[in-house]
């Protein structure tokens, strides 16, 4: 009894755990320290910096990634494209926990928490876009907790419920896509007040469409990334069908994400032109917007469409993650480096330690849930009491 004990310590007792059991531990005394001491005990955020890595990384860039669900779902349920059906509640739940942790993160940027859902049920601000932004993410995280329940269900042997919430998915589908488009350009469109306060670079009538098409590459590349890690930490949870179908969804969501990124290329280059802002590549800013814009764009076009022609599996994986990378290069740019870039350095905003220690805790509780929910429902292997559905 002893040795059995020992034996479940010692799995407990990981690397991975006594590190995520770190991070939740000073989370949680930041968390306290941040709502009771205010913003300003652990934030440097000010009244020329009142959005910082909160807004800039956790709400951006965690919409942007959770982006994956309404992808998927489209097309595998909108466009016929059944072949890709195995990935579909893998990217729901990254989806789905994408968006709570938004909505979580959210709680530490707000003055007032508790004041969250007062836009809904107090003040009628239906002519602000963030209002617009709040009710879409609430009604959509809503959509992707319905559609997520039926793993919940079948995990339960509720099959009666089951089947009620299936006959749903399309309409769900066709909501969620609609919701989606709707948020991801508003989240653009947000920064279409502050022309003197963005970079030239980065500001744009388009920044809703960039916005928009941006998510679309980073929801393809979320879900090969969430794949790739899955295959190998959780390949003794998945089925022969998830196996066998890993590949095809790689080569076709690798060929899709190559497509988007032209197009994406193409639309930075139109707006450029239209703006005449020639003259500021030549700049400090200048190189840096090209980076973004050769490194994180071009190039992952590029290495996507060579992976898909040769058949490599392995390159556009690692494709995945360089794009992901740039997804979050381009929305940190936007709202925190290229954002109050005409103010000296001493007034610019700096993320302060806690702030980032946040961003990383609510990370951490992500991947422990998704770790939990993956190794207990059927989300990678089909229920045996669901075969003929």
């Amino acid at each position: 009894m002893s040795d059995e004990k020992s034996l479940s310590v010692n799995k407990a007792l990981t690397p991975f755990n006594m590190v995520a059991g770190i991070i939740l531990l000073i989370g949680m005394v930041i968390t306290i320290l941040r709502f009771t001491g205010g913003l300003a005990a652990v934030s440097n955020l000010t009244d020329d910096n009142p959005w910082g890595i909160w807004i800039g990384f956790d709400l951006l860039c965690g919409v942007a990634l959770a982006a994956g669900g309404y992808v998927t779902s489209a097309a595998v349920y909108i466009f016929g494209l059944k072949r890709y059906h195995s990935a579909v509640r893998p990217a729901i739940l990254t989806g789905f926990l994408g968006y709570a942790l938004v909505v979580f993160a959210l709680h530490y940027d707000v003055g007032r928490p508790w004041r969250l859902p007062y836009p809904f049920i107090v003040q009628q601000g239906t002519t602000s876009l963030l209002f617009e932004v709040g009710a879409c993410v609430a009604l959509y995280l809503t959509v992707l907790f319905i559609e997520f329940t039926p793993a919940v269900m079948e995990w339960l042997g509720l099959k009666r419920a089951r089947t009620i919430v299936v006959r749903l998915t399309m309409l769900l589908t066709i909501f969620g896509v609609v919701l989606s488009t709707l948020h991801q350009s508003s989240l653009g469109a947000l920064y279409l007040i502050a022309p003197s306060k963005l970079h030239p670079l980065w500001y744009s009538t388009y920044l809703p469409v960039y916005f928009f098409v941006s998510s679309i590459i980073a929801g393809l590349s979320m879900v090969l990334f969430e794949s790739t890690l899955s295959h190998h930490y959780f390949s003794h949870k998945m089925d022969k069908t998830h196996l066998a179908e890993a590949d095809n969804v790689t080569l076709g969501f690798g060929k899709a994400a190559s497509l988007v990124l032209a197009g994406y290329f193409t639309i930075k280059i139109i707006g450029i032109a239209i703006a005449d802002n020639w003259h500021y590549l030549t700049t400090g800013y200048g190189a840096w917007f090209l980076l973004e814009l050769l490194g994180f764009v071009a190039l992952p076009c590029l290495m996507y469409a060579v992976g898909v022609r040769d058949r490599n599996v392995k390159l556009i994986r690692w494709t995945a993650g360089w794009t992901i990378l740039g997804i979050v290069l381009n929305r940190l740019n936007i709202s925190l480096i290229a954002f109050n870039w005409q103010l000296p350095s001493s007034q610019r905003y700096v993320p302060h330690w806690m702030e980032i220690m946040v961003s990383v805790f609510i990370v951490t509780i992500g991947i422990l849930i998704f770790r939990f929910i993956v190794t207990r429902m059927p989300i990678m292997y089909e229920h045996p009491d669901y075969h003929s559905h």
